[in-house]
């Protein structure tokens, strides 16, 4: 027995009282976890304040400004014993052991937390989303139509839909033509972007190829119609605004965050005793253009149980309001919205807190 004590003790306390290093081990698990969790919890809070919206209800932000986590690892490990004689035996000695030990696992996390809101909240919510902004997003492979549809409310004068609020209007009868030109245009990958630089001054072009298909021609002489732009030029100046100054420029009347949601939130389906008690207002009638229903940007289903397969889902008084997790279209487009919300705050950003950990 003591040719076995003997070893396992000093193992044991080589363990707890040896240099082992806790901290590369846990990266993995903790950026997985707390990525997961950050990602699920910000969904959760673009939703509730989209369904907020469409209850007249204020939106409020709340942004994770850093997450610290501190582990704590102790041990320790003893060991006793003694010799005694005894006569009566024939092996005269008794001996008698005495191993005892101690732990102790701590995980101690520190999140904080930044509210949006003053100067902060105009600049990231109401400021609106420069044009240059939206030919980047085009360049980089979002669909012009879907675009187009979301964050500019006309372009060169023709009007796009909006659902709420004294701007709640249809679509004027050239937009979806345009887009679906623009779409033709964009997918046959003959259309490209020009940024210019003259001192402080910054100028955003629309390129098209010069050396396309006689389908595409055709699509671009119909957008030169539409946009009443000059049908010979290749590349159009791109400005902020609502009226072109001539025919080689485009002139995009942008929309802000807070527009796009409470656009979007338009789409949320509300119960109708809700409507009928004046909680929320009637939802707009589905668009048809030629003939053709339009497929909603976004589809945001309500009931009174949650639901099973959710891509997000929050309660919102007594009824769970969702998106599909086989509603492909739609996960992308709020996928989409959220990654707006990290592009509209332009200006200078204020540092996180500084935390001060205790070594023990």
């Amino acid at each position: 027995m003591t040719r076995i004590h003997i070893p396992l003790t000093v193992y044991i306390l080589w363990f707890f009282t040896g240099c082992v290093s806790i901290g590369p081990g846990t990266v993995g698990r903790d950026r997985f976890d707390y990525v997961t969790a950050i990602s699920d919890s910000w969904k959760s809070q673009m939703l509730f304040n989209l369904v907020k919206l469409r209850y007249g209800d204020a939106p409020v932000f709340l942004d994770v400004a850093s997450v610290i986590n501190q582990y704590l690892v102790e041990g320790s490990v003893g060991y006793s014993g003694n010799w005694a004689q005894n006569p009566q035996l024939p092996w005269p000695y008794t001996a008698l052991y005495n191993l005892f030990g101690t732990g102790r696992y701590a995980e101690r996390p520190t999140i904080t937390y930044s509210p949006l809101s003053g100067e902060k909240f105009a600049r990231s919510l109401m400021t609106p989303i420069p044009p240059a902004a939206i030919l980047n997003f085009l360049q980089g492979g979002q669909p012009v139509d879907l675009v187009l549809r979301l964050a500019v409310h006309s372009i060169n004068g023709i009007r796009s839909r909006f659902g709420v609020g004294t701007r709640m209007r249809e679509a004027d009868p050239e937009f979806y033509p345009l887009v679906e030109k623009l779409r033709n245009i964009q997918q046959s990958g003959e259309i490209g972007m020009r940024i210019q630089k003259a001192g402080d001054r910054v100028t955003t072009s629309i390129v098209f190829s010069k050396n396309t298909s006689p389908a595409i021609q055709a699509e671009r002489a119909e957008v030169a119609r539409l946009l009443d732009l000059d049908p010979q030029a290749d590349e159009f100046s791109v400005v902020y605004g609502s009226v072109a100054a001539n025919d080689k420029e485009i002139a995009m009347l942008t929309r802000s965050l807070i527009e796009i949601l409470n656009d979007l939130s338009s789409y949320v389906d509300v119960p109708a005793a809700d409507v009928e008690q004046k909680r929320t207002y009637q939802s707009p009638a589905p668009e048809v253009a030629n003939g053709v229903p339009v497929p909603p940007l976004i589809r945001i289903f309500s009931s009174r149980q949650r639901p099973d397969d959710a891509f997000a889902a929050v309660p919102y008084g007594q009824d769970w309001y969702w998106i599909d997790n086989k509603d492909f279209p739609s996960k992308r487009l709020f996928s989409f919205i959220m990654f707006l919300f990290t592009l509209t705050d332009t200006g200078e950003r204020q540092g996180a807190p500084i935390i001060t950990i205790p070594a023990g």
